[in-house]
């Protein structure tokens, strides 16, 4: 170690020199309190449209942000150039925090989670009655990552006019999630978006489902808006993937938010800790005091059998729960 004087002056200080130049390293980082606010519309290969005040502008993440991205209905602080004029970028220097975090893994065995969106309040489940047939176990986990993530669900079912709603209905009846039936016909007049827009008034709302149910043909009558929409096979039922990436769309009157995500064929749960579904059954959360530990409720122990017999809570309610629970240990084609 080099010892100095008493009295060392500039001549007495080596600097290592590197590739960043000599500036003194520190850990303090700007607080950027004159940062303005955004709201993340989509993201693009690592590009962010942020809307602020009332213009688009186009960001990046800062690298003080480390690790931590944002997406979707993320609330951000964002400097730089905010004109959003062309080629202009500005940069996104904090992401705040998130009231509720929707997200998914690709199957039930990959660890990676990947966030949908954030600060969404609702999730709209959409699935056709015909052509393609319903998926009920894809219904199933995207109510349970609901539930999770803490969005109350909405059950959107299209193309009634191909076949009826009420079996499909009858499986969600204890459940008590609210839902919207349209036809094809409804949706080419009007009469379905104007529905739906009903149950979306001051609320973010996201919408999910399986490729060709109809998804962004009533985003975009909900948000008079055109997103690309894809061909339905005759024989196999599945529709192209048209949307590629989240986007974020005001309802036309400002009452709320649209975000329509690409169109999935599974939905992992390997994230979901199954404990945290029972919070979406209020009538049978408070039987599970008497469970023993790790319990999870679908074993002869499991005190939510006697709590139903006492009669505080209907069987179907408890039925309905284990068949929730059961989609984290079964992948969606079982």
């Amino acid at each position: 170690m080099r010892r100095y004087g008493k009295n060392p002056d500039e001549d007495d200080v080596r600097v290592r020199p590197n590739r960043k130049g000599n500036r003194p390293r520190t850990n303090i980082r700007p607080k950027h309190e004159d940062a303005a606010e955004g709201f993340v519309l989509t993201v693009d290969r690592g590009r962010l449209h942020v809307l602020v005040e009332d213009r688009t502008i186009v960001a990046m993440k800062a690298r003080e942000l480390g690790r931590k991205g944002a997406v979707v209905g993320d609330r951000v602080a964002v400097v730089g150039d905010l004109s959003g004029a062309k080629d202009t970028l500005a940069r996104i220097v904090r992401v705040e925090g998130r009231s509720s975090v929707l997200r998914r893994t690709a199957d039930d065995d990959d660890p990676y989670e990947r966030v949908v969106v954030a600060n969404a309040d609702q999730l709209a489940i959409v699935t056709a009655l015909a052509d393609p047939e319903p998926r009920p176990r894809l219904i199933d986990r995207c109510l349970v990552a609901a539930y999770d993530a803490g969005l109350e669900p909405l059950l959107v079912l299209t193309k009634s006019d191909l076949a009826s709603a009420d079996k499909l209905l009858e499986s969600y009846g204890t459940l008590g999630v609210r839902h919207v039936v349209t036809s094809r016909e409804e949706l080419a007049d009007g009469g379905a978006a104007e529905r739906v827009r009903e149950q979306l008034t001051g609320r973010v709302t996201a919408f999910v489902g399986h490729s060709g149910v109809g998804k962004t043909t009533l985003v975009n009558a909900l948000v008079e808006r055109q997103r690309a929409t894809g061909h339905v096979n005759a024989v196999t039922g599945r529709g192209r993937h048209t949307t590629t990436s989240a986007l974020a769309l005001p309802l036309p009157d400002g009452s709320g938010w649209v975000i329509d995500t690409p169109g999935v064929r599974s939905f992992g749960l390997n994230h979901i800790d199954p404990s945290r579904v029972i919070h979406a059954f209020p009538d049978l959360e408070p039987g599970t005091e008497g469970c023993p530990r790790a319990c999870s409720h679908d074993e002869q122990d499991c005190a939510l059998d006697q709590w139903v017999s006492d009669g505080h809570a209907d069987p179907q309610r408890l039925y309905s729960l284990r068949r929730l629970l059961a989609t984290r240990e079964r992948r969606e084609g079982d």
